[in-house]
């Protein structure tokens, strides 16, 4: 049986302001207006050092932990699971703090929808600092996602917009559905991106073809989107959690130690010149190649030459 866990609720942090995704228009407001609350949400007392606390009728991400695989599902139906600094600031939470145990995750939402974007009715006016804080905060998140060392697999369906997109691109594994779509809609409503995914889409499927996108507003479907790398597979409908376990469970055999050097590291190096890589490339080796299950693992691997690879 699963267990159940409750994630931590709060805000980004850095301030309020424009993330990336789905965002609409904004005015002119003091830099330190309060951050948006969504839906139900009640907020408490907030200090110098940030808010105190935020609570909810009910969490908007459920996590659920079966065995070494936590199962987070963003649960905003009525919204198409649309972002908001409470969801936001639930996913911060578990990524700060995962449970014990836990060696993969899987991202997936609920009602037929991944992510459709940032919340349009729960945005509020921010100036220009503000919404430079408050994206830089997405980044912060997203950047803990795809940097933190945990594996994570994307089981997606409906709607992958905007946010939803930059949420995507930030993990390692991305599984769709046939009924997915994929859209960088802001363009079209005079904003710009501001969760990552100049940077995250613009590596996957290339700067030209983003601007494109953003240019047009126009959407792109699942096959597509497999073809340009926005999905790794494509499942039948329904099967994309399936084969998210699936693949979970693969990774979670892997060492640790290879699983983070894989995760944190491929991206960065990406990221650099060509002999800071390969200088990169060989520390990062050498940490993995010498720890404690290594060479049990190789052992294994010798004593299974001949008899074909193992799948």
């Amino acid at each position: 049986m699963p267990v159940i866990v409750t994630t931590a609720r709060r805000p980004p942090a850095g301030g309020a302001g424009a993330a990336g995704g789905d965002a609409g228009k904004r005015a002119a407001s003091p830099s330190n207006a309060p951050a948006p609350r969504c839906a139900g949400q009640t907020r408490k007392a907030r200090s110098a050092g940030g808010w105190n606390d935020m609570t909810s009728p009910e969490p908007m991400l459920d996590v659920a932990v079966e065995g070494r695989i936590a199962v987070l599902t963003l649960n905003r139906p009525d919204k198409r699971n649309a972002m908001c600094d409470q969801l936001l600031g639930e996913i911060d939470a578990f990524f700060s703090n995962i449970p014990d145990g836990v060696r993969v995750a899987i991202m997936t939402g609920a009602g037929g929808h991944y992510c459709s974007g940032l919340d349009l009715s729960e945005h509020v006016a921010r100036d220009a600092e503000g919404t430079m804080r408050h994206s830089r905060a997405w980044h912060a998140i997203m950047d803990k996602i795809q940097f933190g060392g945990l594996p994570v697999v994307s089981a997606m369906d409906g709607a992958v917009i905007g946010g939803g997109l930059e949420l995507a691109t930030s993990t390692h594994v991305r599984i769709a559905e046939p009924g997915v779509i994929f859209q960088l809609p802001e363009g079209r409503r005079g904003i710009f991106v501001g969760g990552g995914a100049s940077v995250r889409v613009a590596r996957i499927i290339g700067a030209g073809r983003m601007c494109e996108m953003m240019l047009t507003g126009r959407i792109i479907d699942a096959e597509e989107g497999l073809r340009l790398g926005l999905a790794h597979y494509l499942e039948e409908a329904g099967g994309a959690l399936e084969k998210a376990k699936a693949l979970a469970a693969r990774v979670a055999e892997n060492a640790p130690m290879a699983n983070w050097a894989m995760c944190s590291a491929i991206a960065r190096i990406d990221n650099m010149s060509t002999d800071d890589g390969f200088f990169t490339e060989s520390l990062t080796a050498a940490l993995t190649q010498t720890s404690p299950e290594v060479a049990a693992r190789i052992g294994e691997f010798l004593q299974r030459k001949g008899k074909g690879p193992r799948v």
